[in-house]
């Protein structure tokens, strides 16, 4: 049975580092689940240093998309499991390390809807609506979903509008839905689910200190060569956290401190959303990173998981 290795968690509980550790250790290489570092320019406000990445390790994920262009979890799959298979063939372990949790459930176990095909006609139609009005379409065509959405997704226009999307999709054949291929899922593996996580102490003091230095970093400049370079606001690409709450600032509707503070508290939020979604997943691991030897616990568990089923030793 193949074998795929999970790192998973909220932001900033250090998936990376830990992953890149365990790929030198395993012969892996990492797939990046995170639905900001597609994205080429998008790099210091997503986190996406690729000079700390070493010269031995392979990243793949980064920079699939202009950030002019829309992105979808469908194309992420078929990225995805191209991906995977070759780093299969090559007798390496694949090890999908991030925090955006439908990506990972889209590579591990599929997802259905991922196969419903884009409906431009009905995106031009709902483009302009505010996500109030989204949400009451929605509801009238799939209750369902919408009683099933958090805060976060019920004012996400993006979102509610590829929800309406299936729904509508559905309404039109429910045979066809009841057909519909599983995208993603590669028949049966062997997944290892490990999941970092700290106390809401450490891990918000975490992100301060991260959105401090990427502020550091010359975030801001990046945004402006992106907005230069013809890249606007209403693009997908610019939705992403860490860029989206940059508008009123360079709008001069809200001061720099004022933007950053919310940057601040929206990576918190969704820190919270990230914990909720995986401890949702009883196959998940849990690691505590204040721990002292949490790494060396975690290798340990990859090591026998690794072994069995293929002799390996590391």
């Amino acid at each position: 049975m193949k074998k795929v290795l999970v790192v998973c968690g909220p932001t900033a509980t250090g998936k990376t580092s830990l992953a890149l550790k365990l790929a030198k250790k395993f012969n892996g290489e990492l797939v990046s689940a995170d639905s900001r570092q597609i994205y080429r320019g998008l790099d210091i406000g997503t986190g996406k240093d690729l000079r700390k990445i070493p010269k031995w390790a392979t990243v793949w994920g980064y920079d699939l998309a202009g950030p002019k262009e829309e992105f979808s979890v469908s194309k992420y799959i078929a990225f995805a499991n191209k991906a995977i298979e070759d780093i299969w063939s090559r007798d390496k372990l694949p090890i999908l390390v991030g925090g955006t949790g439908l990506y990972i459930k889209a590579v591990v176990d599929g997802i259905p809807t991922a196969s419903v095909p884009i409906n431009n006609a009905l995106r031009e139609k709902l483009k302009t609506k505010p996500s109030d009005e989204l949400y009451e379409v929605l509801a009238q065509t799939d209750p369902i979903r919408a009683g099933s959405m958090n805060t976060s997704d019920r004012k996400n226009p993006r979102r509610l509008v590829r929800a309406i999307e299936i729904a509508m999709w559905k309404l039109e054949d429910s045979r066809r839905f009841a057909t519909l291929p599983t995208s993603g899922g590669k028949g049966k593996l062997d997944v290892l689910f490990i999941g970092l996580c700290a106390e809401k102490e450490t891990l918000f003091g975490n992100i301060e200190r991260r959105v401090e230095k990427r502020v550091g970093a010359g975030l801001e400049k990046e945004i402006r060569d992106l907005l230069s370079s013809g890249v606007t606001w209403e693009m997908q690409s610019m939705s992403s956290l860490g860029y989206r709450q940059w508008r009123e600032y360079f709008e001069n509707t809200k001061s720099k401190e004022a933007v950053i503070n919310d940057w601040k508290n929206e990576e918190k939020r969704y820190a919270r959303r990230q914990i909720t979604w995986f401890k949702k997943d009883r196959r998940l691991q849990w690691f505590d990173i204040t721990e002292p030897e949490f790494q060396n616990k975690v290798e340990k568990l990859v090591k026998k998981w690794y072994k069995e089923g293929n002799g390996k030793e590391n």
